[in-house]
């Protein structure tokens, strides 16, 4: 294991220098020591010697004073400073995750309009040729893992097909105007979206389907099909809000999925979103990144997860809630 001292200071350092990095960081303490140091600075509430010095790095409010110089305060979560370039985790991690929340965002808005449309014509057609058809190209779709899908479509319509399609193999979602201005570029997503779309769009299309035709034969369908009302009606208003949960539950799962798999399309794509710099956090060994990023990717899993079983609700009558 490389030591972190020399990954700060660089290998040609002097040994006090070292020594110094060494004691700041905690890290000539045992190993149990250096992690409730860790938690110490992740934690909201938190304890720590009021200095002025502590005070501008951690950005806490005092609370209650322990004896002495400490005190019990409260402050945003500290994840420490990148061993590269000095700057706080966080502010890189900020800075970074516009991008890959925007590509995830428009991947699973693909995945899940394409998705839930074929899923429902796969189910009213069921057992004719577009039913099999959508069943095999989903199976097709499955088995590709994203990073994959990534390479095959930037190779084919980002490289080969360039001067037809105008689509790049690389390039930045933001970009800067020749005054300077930052601009959104949306046609370097196309080709990201895509790829990690292709996976989500297979597992809904075949949940859609099978939840559909699981709501389709119930007695009430067949009631409202009895008073004369649409087919349309009956499958959309119906049928289709009773069937959405398990969809629902699928979504919220593979946005996770998405979040994560978007590591590899933003090496691939060349897009300096979160995956991006946490991939080259770990090529260069600067640990303090690579954590931040997994705690930080942890707290969006748990939102989203939270966020789904409050829709639970909305799409159905039978969930409460008190």
């Amino acid at each position: 294991m490389p030591d972190p001292a020399r990954l700060v200071m660089g290998q040609r350092s002097d040994v006090a220098s070292v020594d110094a990095i060494r004691k700041a960081e905690y890290l000539d303490r045992p190993v149990l020591v250096q992690f409730a140091f860790y938690l110490n600075d992740v934690l909201p509430i938190s304890v720590y010697e009021h200095t002025e010095a502590n005070q501008k790095e951690y950005n806490y409010t005092p609370l209650i004073s322990l004896g002495g110089e400490r005190k019990l305060v409260v402050k945003p979560p500290y994840l420490r400073r990148s061993y590269q370039n000095k700057k706080k985790v966080s502010e890189i991690l900020l800075t970074a995750l516009p991008t890959t929340i925007i590509l995830g965002l428009c991947a699973m808005a693909f995945a899940t309009f394409v998705g839930i449309i074929l899923g429902v014509i796969a189910a009213i057609r069921q057992f004719s040729w577009v039913d099999n058809s959508i069943l095999v190209s989903s199976v097709l779709g499955i088995s590709q893992p994203s990073y994959f899908s990534g390479v095959v479509l930037a190779l084919i319509f980002g490289y080969w097909l360039a001067d037809y399609t105008g689509l790049s193999h690389t390039g930045q979602l933001f970009g800067l105007t020749d005054f300077g201005d930052e601009i959104f570029q949306p046609k370097n997503l196309i080709l990201p979206a895509l790829a990690l779309g292709i996976r989500p769009v297979a597992i809904i299309v075949q949940l859609t389907r099978s939840s559909m035709l699981d709501v389709l034969g119930q007695d009430y369908i067949r009631t409202a099909k009895a008073k004369g009302l649409a087919n349309k009606t009956v499958t959309f208003k119906h049928g289709l809000r009773n069937a959405l949960n398990p969809v629902v539950t699928t979504i919220s799962g593979w946005l996770a999925s998405v979040l994560a798999g978007s590591f590899f399309i933003e090496k691939i794509f060349d897009i300096k979103g979160m995956g991006f710099v946490t991939i080259a956090a770990l090529e260069n060994l600067d640990f303090p990144v690579v954590m931040g990023s997994v705690l930080f990717t942890a707290f969006i899993f748990i939102s989203i997860n939270i966020l789904i079983d409050l829709i639970y609700g909305f799409l159905d009558p039978r969930v409460a809630y008190n």
